[in-house]
C-alpha cells in the first residue's frame, strides 16, 4: 500500500523562496520518499531542478543559492501511478506561452485512461496521471493570451474533466495557485508571512507542519473545488466548479495514518485525534494487560490513549532507528519486510513476561504486523494483543493510495479468526467506523471507501472490477499461509 505525495509553494519576493521551499518539502518528506523536486520562477523564467531520492540527497546548498527568484513550488514524491525512475518526478513543467508552467500533484486520477485518449496519448506510451494531467492543461491553454489570465483560463476549462483525487500547487513566471478536487480527498491548506492586515507573503502546503517551519501563519484550508491565485495583486479565489457540486470527502487516513501528528485537519489536531482512537478502542475492546506499547510513530497516541482510558501501565516496548524511513510506503515488498527489523527493536526487559496490549494504526497485508509479533514473542513477551485505531482495511482506494484489488488487503479475505492465525497474535481488535468518526469529532465529510467501500464517486469499469472484486476470488488469486507466527517457526 503506498500514500501520494505533498506539494508545497511559496510567494514571497522578499525572501530566499528556494531554502523556504527546502524546508517546507522537508517537513512533508513523511509523505513521500521516493523522490523530491521543486520549481523557482524570477519573473521571466521557470527552473526546475528534481530526482531520485530524499530531500536531503536531491538538495544542497550549493544547488539552492542557484535558485533565485519570487515564488517556488516543491514535490515530495510516492508513485501511485506510473513508474518510480527519474522522468515520474516532479514538478512536472510544460512550456506552454511565454514561460510555461510546473504543477505538483497530490492524488491519484480516475479517469487517466480516458483522458489520455481524449489526449491522442499514443498507446502504450506509459504517462503518470499528474503527466496527463499537465498535458490537458496545456492543451487547454489558450495561446494567443498569455500571464495570469491565460494559465486560469486553461484552468477553468481542464480541472472539471479531471475527476479522482488532486491537491495541486502550480507555478508559472508570476503566480502561484493552489487547486483541490472538487471532494476535497487530499488536504491542501493556505499560510501566510507577517501579520494579517500587512502580509509578507503567502504559502500553500499539504499539511500545516510545513508553514510551521518556515515561521508562517495557519489561515485556512483550501476549500474543495476552490483555486487559489497568488501573486503582486494578493490571494484571489474563485471555485471553477459550481459550489453546489462540491462536497467534502478528506481521506480518512490522513487522520489514522498518514499525517504528523502536530498537523491541523479540519479545524482539530490529528494528535489529539489519535490519541482519542486509543480512549475509546480500550473501551470498545478491553484487555488484562501488564503494559500498553504503541508501535512507532503512528501508533503511540493510540496507545496512550488506550493506556489512559483502560488503566494499563503504558511503557516503551521498541526502539525505533530514525534514520529509517516508513515501511508502511516503501515501493517494494521484500524491502518492507526487512525494514522491520531495520527499523524496530524490542525493548527485552520492559517486554520480558509480560502480557502487552500492542497498539497499530492499522494492517494492510499483515506481513509486517506478523514480522512485529514475532519479534516481540522472541524477546520473552508472555501474550501479545493487537488493538487497531482504524477499523478493517477491506477495499481499495483510487484516490491516492496505491492498492488495486482486494486480494492484497488480509482484512478482504480472510475472517478476524484466521487473521489472529496468520499474524500469530493472541487477540485481534478494530476500532469500529462509527468510534473513529467519534474520535475525529467530525461525522462526515470523510471518504472512508478503504473501511466501507462506499466511494464518493463513479468508478470507471476497470476500476469498479477491481473493487468489486469478491472475497473468495481474491483468496483463489492470492493465498496465504496460515501458519502462525510463533517463536522460532
Amino acid at each position: 500500500m503506498k500514500e501520494a505525495c505533498g506539494v508545497f509553494g511559496v510567494y514571497a519576493p522578499d525572501r530566499d523562496v528556494a531554502h523556504a521551499t527546502y524546508d517546507g518539502i522537508f517537513a512533508l518528506q513523511h509523505r513521500g520518499q521516493e523522490s523530491a523536486g521543486m520549481a523557482v520562477a524570477d519573473g521571466d523564467t521557470i527552473t526546475v531542478v528534481k530526482d531520485t531520492g530524499l530531500v536531503a540527497s536531491v538538495f544542497d546548498d550549493r544547488t539552492l543559492f542557484g535558485l533565485t527568484g519570487s515564488h517556488a513550488i516543491g514535490h515530495t514524491r510516492y508513485s501511485t501511478a506510473g513508474s518510480m525512475d527519474w522522468t515520474s518526478a516532479q514538478p512536472v513543467y510544460r512550456p506552454v506561452g511565454p514561460s510555461g508552467f510546473a504543477l505538483a500533484h497530490n492524488g491519484n486520477l480516475t479517469n487517466t485512461t480516458e483522458l489520455s485518449e481524449q489526449l491522442g496519448v499514443l498507446p502504450g506510451l506509459e504517462l503518470t496521471d499528474s503527466d496527463t494531467l499537465a498535458e490537458l492543461i496545456s492543451r487547454s491553454f489558450p495561446h494567443e493570451a498569455g500571464g495570469v489570465d491565460a494559465l486560469q483560463s486553461a484552468l477553468r476549462e481542464a480541472l472539471p474533466r479531471v475527476e479522482g483525487a488532486f491537491s495541486l500547487t502550480i507555478l508559472d513566471a508570476t503566480h502561484i495557485y493552489g487547486v483541490r478536487d472538487p471532494h476535497g480527498f487530499r488536504p491542501l491548506c493556505l499560510g501566510r508571512f507577517g501579520f494579517e492586515d500587512a502580509p509578507e507573503g503567502w504559502v500553500l502546503a499539504s499539511e500545516s507542519p510545513a508553514l510551521d517551519v518556515i515561521g508562517a501563519h495557519f489561515v485556512r484550508e483550501i476549500e474543495p473545488g476552490e483555486l487559489v491565485t497568488i501573486g503582486p495583486e494578493g490571494v484571489t479565489s474563485e471555485f471553477y466548479v459550481d459550489q453546489g457540486s462540491t462536497a467534502e470527502h478528506l481521506c480518512i487516513f490522513e487522520f489514522v495514518y498518514f499525517a504528523r501528528p502536530d498537523s491541523f485537519l479540519r479545524g482539530r489536531e490529528v494528535h489529539g485525534a489519535r490519541r482519542r482512537m486509543g480512549q475509546l478502542l480500550a473501551e470498545q475492546a478491553p484487555v488484562e494487560a501488564d503494559m500498553v506499547m504503541g508501535v512507532p510513530d503512528s501508533g503511540i497516541p493510540a496507545a496512550e490513549g488506550f493506556a489512559l482510558a483502560s488503566g494499563t501501565p503504558y511503557g516503551q516496548g521498541l526502539v525505533k532507528n530514525r534514520y529509517i524511513g516508513r515501511t508502511f510506503i516503501d515501493p517494494n515488498q521484500s524491502n518492507r519486510d526487512k525494514g522491520v527489523r531495520r527499523k524496530l527493536n524490542p525493548l527485552r526487559e520492559n517486554i520480558a513476561g509480560k502480557r502487552l496490549v500492542v497498539v497499530d494504526d492499522s494492517i494492510v497485508r499483515g506481513t509486517t504486523t506478523r514480522a512485529l509479533v514475532r519479534m516481540l514473542r522472541e524477546a520473552g513477551a508472555a501474550e501479545v494483543h493487537l488493538r487497531i485505531s482504524s477499523p478493517p482495511f477491506k477495499w481499495p482506494c483510487f484516490y491516492g493510495i496505491d492498492t488495486p484489488t482486494r486480494g492484497e488487503l488480509l482484512a478482504a479475505t480472510h475472517e478476524l479468526d484466521e487473521i489472529v492465525e496468520y499474524i500469530g497474535c493472541d487477540s485481534l481488535a478494530y476500532i469500529s467506523l462509527e468510534n473513529l468518526r467519534s474520535a475525529i469529532g467530525v461525522a462526515d465529510g470523510f471518504c472512508d471507501a478503504c473501511l466501507s467501500g462506499e466511494y464518493p464517486t463513479p468508478l470507471p469499469v476497470t476500476l469498479r472490477t477491481s473493487a468489486s472484486e469478491s472475497s473468495a476470488d481474491a483468496r483463489a488469486g492470492a493465498p496465504i499461509d496460515l501458519q502462525p507466527a510463533l517463536p522460532g517457526v
